[in-house]
């Protein structure tokens, strides 16, 4: 039972119609206790953009990561869906931390949220500027592409042209988000990013089958080699959809080209030891960070209503940001007009 009603961690008390405004902590601790769990009160708010993550002290003083999920994002089958995923990948013994059964389910709802409870696994981001990490890490994704290719999902969506840019594009100016003194040039530049991007994967159709999708270093965890299952596990699999395999690899990469070759060529080294790669997906790089560029915008005007988006994200939506977007495509266009990396 729960003790006592102490918490941690920041909680926005902004009045607001946002749909988060409902979830209070003491909606997160009865939650989790009517499943069951012997909480102690203690809470603390995770990082998290998208979703609202929470770590939970349980009587034992072992901890739990209850994720209460964005309202009307993602369908119960939709989410269904990343948590049998996440099971297959386990299953297979890839190093990711899913949801635990409660109860015979892994979703459940309280208060009009959909939850799930996962166990608490620590860890800090890896260093990528080190070959054996990254060559570890390559083999990875390769384990969760070769558990991705069994099957397609059913209702998730496919990362595509269409999908991620022209969507976007669309919603952004139906709802009239960027200033008028910068829609007319971001709008002509945007227009010819996804002609180019169209272009690239006519020229280049990839595989789609089932991703992590949002495979950034913050969603890789790495444990010291010395530890039981040290290396890296994986988080956090709310973006999990249909694309190319090297979506799960290019935002990997960082750094000027030179860097950027390098860190692709240990990747693969790795990869390739449990999969082949279609190595034309390589040219789907610059137009897969495009795509990222534009729908990353419309993300954020999608969710500027929500109080913990403006407390981190106060310059969104200024001329400014506007303007630096523009000079982004801008480099993105001359950025697919180049070769590859590594080919």
């Amino acid at each position: 039972m729960r003790k006592t009603k102490r918490w941690f961690g920041v909680f926005d008390d902004t009045p607001t119609h946002h749909a988060y405004e409902a979830l209070t902590p003491d909606v997160v601790l009865d939650a989790l206790s009517d499943l069951g769990l012997e909480v102690d009160g203690r809470l603390t708010a995770l990082s998290s953009y998208e979703n609202r993550v929470y770590q939970v002290m349980l009587d034992d003083n072992a901890s739990v990561v209850a994720k209460f999920y964005r309202p009307e994002r993602w369908t119960d089958a939709q989410i269904l869906e990343e948590h049998s995923f996440a099971a297959e990948l386990m299953a297979d013994e890839v190093p990711l931390v899913g949801p635990l059964m409660l109860h015979g389910k892994t979703l459940h709802h309280a208060h009009g949220f959909a939850f799930s409870v996962s166990p608490r696994r620590g860890g800090r981001m890896p260093e990528l500027d080190d070959a054996e990490v990254l060559e570890w890490i390559g083999r990875f994704i390769a384990r969760i592409h070769n558990v991705g290719a069994q099957h397609n999902f059913a209702t998730r969506p496919t990362l595509s042209v269409n999908t991620f840019a022209i969507e976007s594009r669309d919603w952004l100016m139906a709802h009239r988000i960027i200033p008028m003194d910068q829609q007319t040039e971001w709008l002509a530049v945007c227009n010819q990013a996804i002609d180019m991007a169209q272009e690239k994967f006519a020229m280049h159709p990839p595989d789609h089958i089932r991703l992590h999708g949002d495979c950034h270093p913050g969603n890789i965890l790495w444990t010291p080699t010395d530890l039981p299952n040290g290396g890296p596990h994986f988080v956090d699999l709310d973006d999990a959809r249909m694309g190319p395999a090297i979506q799960d690899v290019w935002m990997l990469l960082s750094g000027d080209r030179a860097q950027r070759t390098q860190q692709l060529s240990m990747l693969l080294d790795g990869y390739e030891q449990m999969r082949e790669l279609n190595r034309s997906e390589l040219a789907l790089i610059e137009p897969l960070r495009t795509l990222r560029l534009i729908h990353y915008s419309a993300w954020l005007a999608r969710r500027k209503d929500d109080p913990a988006f403006a407390q981190h994200f106060s310059w969104f939506g200024s001329s400014d940001y506007w303007a630096g977007q523009t000079h982004m495509l801008v480099e993105q266009c001359e950025a697919m007009q180049e070769e590859p990396l590594y080919v």
